[in-house]
């Protein structure tokens, strides 16, 4: 009888021992089982979040790309628009003289021609008007006559070097437009020219 008491005694104390200890290790499991979908979740979700933000990040940088791109072509064609208007103007602003009561080319004259000719192959849509001028001295008439000897001497050589006829207008102000009103050998070396101008 003693030895059942024992046993009861000790199944008594053992046994809410035991099952205090299954119960923990039950709540263990289930807590590790939780801990260890908790952080593989987190981690997807990180791992998404990451995914989304390089997307963004890709994005943006394109974009960015992009508008550096239009931004340099615009300045691209700026800087070409003002190197065509410099030309223009350096091509416009290039007069050729001429000695006294003569048409005939001198070699910076020719040398200015040249250059206009390789200009007016640049831009075969140019078209150009030769103004020939003269200084105050002789008649109008004859001063007419003799700017447009100068304009049509331009014009020959110009053609010469292979410049359509059908691009070049010659007119003569004789010595209406002096660059110089002075009356003296300065100013009328100045008015002894030709002049261009792109229509």
């Amino acid at each position: 009888m003693q030895k059942k008491v024992w046993i009861a005694l000790a199944l008594f104390l053992i046994l809410p021992g035991l099952l205090f200890t299954v119960s923990c290790a039950k709540k263990t499991v289930k807590t590790d089982e939780a801990a260890m979908t908790a952080p593989e979740e987190t981690a997807t979700q990180v791992q998404q979040e990451q995914t989304q933000q390089e997307e963004m990040a890709s994005k943006q940088q394109a974009d960015m790309e992009k508008q550096r791109a239009l931004e340099a072509e615009k300045l691209a064609m700026q800087e070409a628009q003002r190197q065509a208007m410099l030309a223009r103007q350096q091509f416009e602003s290039e007069n050729i003289y001429f000695e006294f009561d003569s048409s005939a080319l001198l070699t910076p004259a020719q040398d200015t021609l040249s250059r206009k000719a390789q200009y007016l192959r640049e831009n075969p849509n140019i078209r150009l008007i030769i103004e020939g001028h003269c200084d105050e001295r002789g008649t109008d008439e004859y001063n007419l006559a003799l700017g447009d000897r100068r304009a049509n001497s331009a014009k020959s050589f110009l053609v010469d070097l292979g410049i359509s006829p059908s691009r070049l207008t010659t007119i003569s102000y004789g010595e209406e437009r002096p660059l110089d009103p002075r009356h003296n050998e300065e100013a009328w070396a100045k008015n002894r020219r030709c002049e261009f101008v792109i229509e």
